[in-house]
């Protein structure tokens, strides 16, 4: 696998914006000429030459070819971006996020919530700090580049599977021990709702549900289904909508940990049993959280099974597909088919079709496997692997049946 091409997204992304505040750090390498979308070469007449030791600009006669001669300037490949730090030492008040943070991550929504914060913060007067509180195990690695200045995690024991009582408890000593001027929680299924509304009740606030247009004086949420818009004074406690705000994408931030004492043990009346194993192509397509979806590329049906079955993933697949008869109508994803909202979804031989790019639209990491690193599913993709898919999955496939492996033999020696 050591000549799979590996892409940044970001990096390229930032080349691209020349507003960017590190537009000029990214030293991502173009063409002198590009073939156009009519066949015609263009040139690029400021990427033609470069700069000299005495500040000069010199014209490449090797025409692009000064890397293969031995006199490359620049490298092409994925180079790491360092964004400024913000800091804040000495916090006046806080503003308290309570993410979701659905199988250990932040969610694309979680990030919105965590944008939305900081607009708080920045309409607000004084040094104010956005205090991140997250309850069980996390697999969270980017708090920093999230806007998380504080972190409040709780990981213990008690805090692990559904334990609303006990989760309430907590911000309860953060509400005693930080006085937040806004509390925060994502208007979601996965708990926010649940847990916002308990502890409204707790404090006695009158909260905004559906928030989608929040500032510092007035508050917009969705009445009716989300077909009236009801405007209020903005409250103490907002539980908010997808996309209420722009995520943080240029700058890091300290995520500083921090601590409270005195949580009370809270005896739960509903125990948490786990969770119960299911067939994943029992679970409707448009309500799976991991789809492992198949397209024109795939020839190994069988492998491709396996591996969905060894990764717990529905079954998904793309129109040609279905078209060509190896997949049922009903597990075709698309604008003519099922739009997806999954939280992995992972393209095997698709291209991406504007149809089949529509149906994917809310989900929210896209990994694709394509032997294509310029096709529209690659563009879309957070990870690509350029290669063979029956080679790639083959692989995936044996990692897999490691993984599962070793945890069975945790699970007997556990036992014994």
């Amino acid at each position: 696998m050591s000549d799979v091409i590996r892409r940044d997204p970001r990096v390229e992304w930032i080349a691209r914006n020349r507003l960017h505040p590190l537009h000029g750090t990214v030293g991502v390498a173009e063409e002198a000429e590009v073939r156009g979308p009519s066949g015609l070469l263009r040139k690029n007449p400021h990427k033609v030459g470069f700069i000299g030791p005495n500040g000069i600009k010199r014209i490449d006669r090797l025409k692009g070819n000064a890397a293969a001669a031995g006199g490359g300037r620049r490298s092409s490949g994925p180079q790491e971006v360092q964004l400024p730090l913000h800091q804040v030492e000495n916090p006046d008040f806080y503003v308290v996020v309570v993410p979701d943070m659905v199988g250990g991550r932040l969610t694309g929504q979680d990030k919105d919530i965590l944008g939305q914060a900081h607009k708080l913060v920045a309409a607000s007067e004084g040094n104010g700090a956005v205090l991140a509180v997250a309850f069980g195990t996390s697999k969270e690695e980017g708090f920093d580049t999230a806007g998380v200045d504080r972190l409040l995690l709780l990981d213990g024991e008690e805090y692990q599977g559904y334990c609303p009582e006990q989760q309430l408890a907590a911000l309860v000593e953060v509400e005693r021990n930080f006085t937040p001027k806004y509390w925060l929680f994502p208007d979601s299924v996965n708990g926010g709702a649940d847990l916002g509304s308990r502890l409204a009740a707790r404090l006695g606030e009158r909260p905004a549900v559906q928030a989608w247009q929040v500032d510092a004086e007035t508050t917009v949420s969705r009445g009716a289904g989300g077909t009236s818009d009801i405007t209020r004074a903005t409250p103490r406690l907002l539980m908010l909508a997808e996309e209420c705000a722009d995520q943080i994408d240029e700058t890091r931030h300290e995520a500083l940990p921090v601590e409270i004492d005195g949580v009370p043990s809270v005896i739960a009346k509903l125990q948490d049993q786990g969770q119960v194993a299911v067939d994943p192509n029992a679970i409707p397509l448009g309500e799976a959280e991991f789809i492992l979806s198949a397209g024109n590329g795939i020839h190994n049906w069988d492998q491709f099974h396996d591996t969905a079955a060894a990764l717990g993933a529905t079954e998904g697949a793309s129109r040609v597909a279905v078209d060509d008869g190896f997949m049922p109508r009903f597990r075709q994803v698309g604008a003519t088919g099922t739009w997806v909202t999954a939280r992995v979804y992972v393209a095997v031989g698709i291209s991406g079709a504007i149809q089949h790019m529509q149906g994917i639209g809310q989900c929210d990491k896209v990994v694709a496997i394509n032997t294509d690193a310029g096709c529209d599913m690659v563009k879309r993709a957070a990870l690509s692997t350029i290669g063979d898919s029956e080679e790639i999955l083959a692989e995936l496939l044996r990692l897999a049946q490691e993984f599962r492996a070793k945890q069975a033999e945790g699970g007997d020696q556990d036992a014994a």
